[in-house]
């Protein structure tokens, strides 16, 4: 099994915003005070910045435009309901916000077939919304996929039982805690995993302070451990800066690449820089305003391709 790909999916959106429903649990979210046309557009000028750079290393970003046929800010972060796994299978998940389902879309595959994709088998998780279970792809759970363990932090997005049910459908062994951040004085569940933990292929990423219980802290350590991921803590204020919220991914002749965004990049010391760029090389892109409106950055804007080629 990889853990890097070198095929991504991302969603051009046609009517970014803040998204009212998610706000109430993305505590990274802020209102800018400019028209949803102008948050559009700046966000549509930092999609395409962002695809060019990636390109430009010889990543394969597949881009699939948004349509305006239903109300849906988030679209341009597909990671949340949908994932893609090297035996040809795809996942499909529920999620918390009600116009966020509505980013579901079949032509998506389509689209993928097209590009040369497999796909054999779609494992479908929707019906549990019926009962208000979420799980948010791979914002809600970070993949190690080599070593086959998955690692949740639980929250009104991660459903614990749904999240055990994942893992025994795709052989993860499952590594669960909770993560918390402070919000107006009191400790709040950090809304997606993927904000605050990056698995690479030899190191990781992770606040480890936002894991209050000293058990489950001791426990992600020791999985990372063993698997003998060098492992780079980073601080709650870094978080917020979506620190966290990195992706390792292939470019071109397999070089390994750790993207994030702009500010994300800034928030990191010397030192943790020069820890990452032990293993990988960086690209950094500005993603202001969809990380302002969106509470989302680098890592969320990207769904990984492992399916096999026809």
């Amino acid at each position: 099994m990889q853990q890097t790909t070198n095929s991504i999916l991302m969603i051009r959106p046609v009517s970014f915003r803040m998204n009212e429903q998610t706000a109430v649990n993305n505590y990274y979210q802020e209102d800018l005070s400019i028209k949803n046309a102008e948050i559009n557009e700046k966000a549509q000028l930092e999609f395409d910045d962002y695809v060019d750079k990636l390109k430009s290393f010889g990543i394969n970003v597949i881009v699939i435009s948004d349509t305006l046929e239903n109300d849906t800010p988030d679209s341009i972060f597909p990671n949340n309901w949908i994932s893609f796994h090297e035996n040809g299978t795809i996942a499909i998940y529920p999620m918390f916000a009600e116009n966020r389902r509505l980013e579901r879309r079949e032509d998506v595959l389509d689209t993928l077939e097209k590009n040369g994709f497999l796909i054999e088998n779609v494992i479908d998780y929707t019906s549990a919304e019926e009962q208000n279970v979420f799980l948010e792809g791979t914002g809600s759970m970070i993949l190690d996929r080599q070593n086959q363990k998955a690692y949740c932090a639980l929250s009104p997005r991660a459903d614990e039982e749904l999240f055990i049910e994942f893992c025994e459908d795709f052989e993860y062994t499952p590594v669960i805690f909770t993560a918390n951040q402070t919000v107006n004085g009191t400790r709040e569940a950090i809304y997606h995993t993927n904000v605050m933990m990056c698995v690479a292929e030899t190191f990781a990423v992770i606040c480890l302070s936002s894991i209050d219980d000293k058990k489950e802290r001791k426990q992600v350590l020791k999985s990372l451990k063993e698997d003998k991921k060098d492992i780079i803590d980073i601080s709650e204020e870094q978080v917020t800066n979506f620190a966290g919220n990195m992706l390792q991914v292939q470019g071109s002749n397999n070089e390994r690449f750790l993207i994030m965004s702009q500010a994300a990049y800034d928030s990191l010391t010397k030192d943790q820089i020069n820890r990452i760029e032990k293993h990988c090389k960086i690209i950094s892109s500005s993603l202001s305003t969809i990380e302002t409106c969106g509470g989302g950055s680098a890592r969320c804007m990207m769904a990984e391709v492992f399916l096999p080629k026809q």
